[in-house]
Parts: C-alpha cells; structure tokens; sequence
C-alpha cells in the first residue's frame, strides 16, 4: 500500500491543489503560540515536543492500528494519503525563484541581491555566496519537503513522515529558543540517514568518482548538517563550478533539478521492485 500511496501523492501533487488545502497548519501552530513561553528550561520544551509530536503521533498510530484489519487495509488508504500530503514541505521547491532567475538572466547582481532578500530571505556578501545559498536551498527545500518524507514513510510508515513534519514545523515556526534549538536537534537526527541515501544516490545518477572524491570522508560525520550534506553532493553530482549571479547560476540550478528529478525516480523504482520481489 505505501507505495500506491507515494504513486497518488506524486498524481495530486502534480495534477490538483489538495496538498494545500490538507496542509492547513494554523490550529497547531495555535497550539505551539499557547504553550510556549519566553523562558523556560529544557524539561518544560521537551514536554512541548511531546505534546505537540509525539501525542498527534500516537493517536495516529492507534487510529491506524484500528482500522488497517477492516477491508484489507482499504480504509487506512485515505488516511495514509492525507497524513502524506501533509507531511510533505510547504510550497514548491522552485515556488519564489522566478524574479531572482529572471535577474540572473540579466546578468543584474544588485536586482538579484534584493530579490534574494525580499523573496527567499537570504542575504549574503558576495555573489558567490549569495548563489550558494540559493543552491542549498533548492537542494535543502527538496530534501525536506519531499525525500526524506518518502523515505521515512517507505521505511516506518506514516507515523514517522507526521513526526518528522511536526518537528520541522516547531523549527520553522516557534519562538522559544530552547525549544527551537532542541526540535533541530531531533530533526537533525531524523535527517542524518535520509541525507546520506540521497547523497549516495546523487552519486548513481551522476558523477559518482566526483562525488566519492569529495564527500566519501565526510558521509558519516554526525556534525556536518543535512543541507550542507545534501547541497555538496548534488554540486559533486552535477559537476558544478563556481556559484554565479548570471544565466550559468539558472545553468547549475537546472542541472540540481534534474538531478533531483533522477533521485526520485531511482528511489521510485527501488521501492517498486521492493514491492514486487519481498
């Protein structure tokens, strides 16, 4: 079943609006506003993550644990569906980066420098750091929103994808620094595997001598976070130069595209021949 349900998320996602209308966070992030406090200590956040993931979490699992033996399954489907759709990231991966490409294209620095500030949220220095860090978050958003959903779900089902969103969302959106910084923690840990996967796939479906050169000592170092992992990877991957503010920065950007585009399908692939031969 979990992969009819990644095959229908990859319809819907494409085809219809309803992952918007399903990932409808304002009543938990309500929630989030009321229990959280300016100051508190690490056990009262920790109390917060627990409320706020792990309860959602087990009321999931026992939702499921009663309905998956009535018809086949067929009524744990929809549920499957809708926890998915959800879980998956908010907005589109290359949502927002039309105006800065557009200025790229122009060879204009400074439009691409305000766009960049206005749009995305990234203020950098330099042109090449600035490109960079639109790279990373390209790759980063695709990792977030979409990879490490479909592996944690194929792996663990969809009470792990609900956990991992509900912690990127205390990351996102909290106000509490002790509770923001132990929510990336978790995230950092719910990260680690998937990153790794997807950086080794980056190397199946493009340059792997590359990629082996520049990351083989760095793949199990638990300090290096998964966007810096991932971004790396794909740069290794994709054979990329130096980050540009110009019509070679839309070059490399389309490049990580579609290397991302032959990560999923590879990862479609595995999980079918899984579903047909185990």
């Amino acid at each position: 079943m979990n992969f009819l349900v990644l095959l229908l998320v990859v319809g819907i996602e494409k085809f219809s609006p309803w992952r918007r209308r399903v990932q409808a966070d304002g009543l938990w992030i309500r929630q989030l506003r009321r229990v959280e406090k300016p100051r508190s200590d690490s056990i009262r956040a920790w109390w917060i993550i627990a409320l706020l993931v792990l309860l959602p979490a087990m009321v999931l699992g026992v939702v499921l644990s009663a309905i998956e033996p009535i018809a086949y399954g067929l009524l744990a489907l929809p549920v499957h569906l809708l926890v998915v759709l959800f879980s998956l990231g908010r907005g589109g991966v290359q949502a927002g980066l039309g105006p800065f490409r557009d200025a790229c294209r122009r060879g204009d620095t400074e439009g691409a420098y305000l766009v960049a500030r206005r749009d995305l949220g990234i203020d950098e220095a330099t042109p090449e750091a600035l490109a960079a860090r639109v790279q990373q978050r390209f790759v980063w958003q695709a990792f977030e929103g979409f990879f490490a959903i479909v592996f944690w779900y194929a792996l663990l089902g969809p009470v792990l994808a609900l956990v991992y969103r509900l912690v990127a969302l205390i990351v996102e959106h909290s106000a509490m620094p002790g509770l923001r910084e132990r929510a990336a923690l978790l995230q950092h840990a719910l990260d680690w595997l998937p990153a790794r996967a997807l950086a080794v796939t980056f190397g199946l479906v493009g340059d792997f001598v590359a990629l082996n050169q520049a990351l083989l000592n760095r793949l199990l170092d638990w300090d290096i976070s998964a966007a810096r992992l991932v971004t790396d990877a794909g740069r290794s991957a994709a054979e990329l130069s130096v980050p540009t503010l110009d019509e070679d920065g839309n070059v490399s950007l389309d490049a990580l595209w579609q290397l991302l585009v032959r990560s999923a399908v590879l990862w479609y692939v595995v999980l079918a021949l899984w579903v047909v031969f185990v």
